[in-house]
């Protein structure tokens, strides 16, 4: 369960500020598969960070029940200067997961092999991505937060990331921002618009779509 209190956030920018969610109150719906959509810069990245924690709300609250990932993929709350081995046992104590288990299946997963032992620091993004990724799959989490990537390396390690993705699918759900309009038909049991600083719920796919098309001024990718 996430719900959102009279939820604000913003930044500032050169004079002034930008408000990415004004007084939002908003019960996100359990144990469904959730897209969402809104136009580049509404803040969709920045509502699953704040989903997941990563960062905060300037106003109101934030209620959480169940364990939610960060988003898939993420790489930069890593520490560099500690080792991929260093970092996954700290994330493993944050979430109170059996660190001989984690450990291992990132060894097997990431195919970092003795690049584990090294710093971040020295790794490139695509060794990040892969760490980051196969930490996320070694945890179960009630929701997974997925920001547009959902595999990441070569072919083969891309194959390797949908198939256990789609295992932990089957005891979990999502939430997902995309772009592309077949994955979030292929995903969502539900839609979430954010227009306005202002979150919207459709359960009419078809008419997610539309509304979305709309307010973007029809460039959509994908087939809708």
């Amino acid at each position: 369960m996430i719900e959102f209190v009279e939820v604000s956030k913003f930044y500032p920018v050169k004079g002034g500020r930008k408000t990415i969610l004004d007084h939002v109150s908003f019960r996100f719906p359990d144990n469904q598969n959730v897209g969402v959509l809104g136009r580049n810069g509404a803040g969709k990245s920045t509502l699953l960070r704040l989903i997941a924690g990563s960062e905060l709300a300037d106003d109101g609250q934030i209620l959480r029940r169940g364990k939610f990932s960060w988003p898939l993929g993420f790489s930069g709350g890593f520490n560099p200067e500690l080792s991929g081995e260093e970092n996954l046992r700290f994330v493993s104590r944050i979430y109170d997961a059996d660190l001989r288990e984690v450990t291992e299946f990132v060894k097997d997963f990431s195919e970092l092999g003795k690049s584990l032992k090294e710093p971040v620091r020295t790794y490139s993004s695509g060794m990040r991505a892969k760490l980051a990724f196969g930490l996320s799959l070694a945890i179960d989490f009630d929701v997974y937060l997925i920001d547009e990537v959902m595999a990441v390396g070569d072919a083969q390690f891309k194959k390797k990331s949908r198939a256990a993705f789609e295992e932990r699918r089957q005891t979990s759900s999502l939430i997902l921002v995309s772009h592309d309009m077949k994955t979030i038909r292929n995903y969502s049991d539900v839609i979430i618009i954010l227009d306005q600083q202002q979150l919207k719920i459709y359960e009419d796919i078809d008419l997610a779509i539309e509304t979305y098309k709309a307010i973007s001024g029809g460039k959509v990718n994908g087939k809708a």
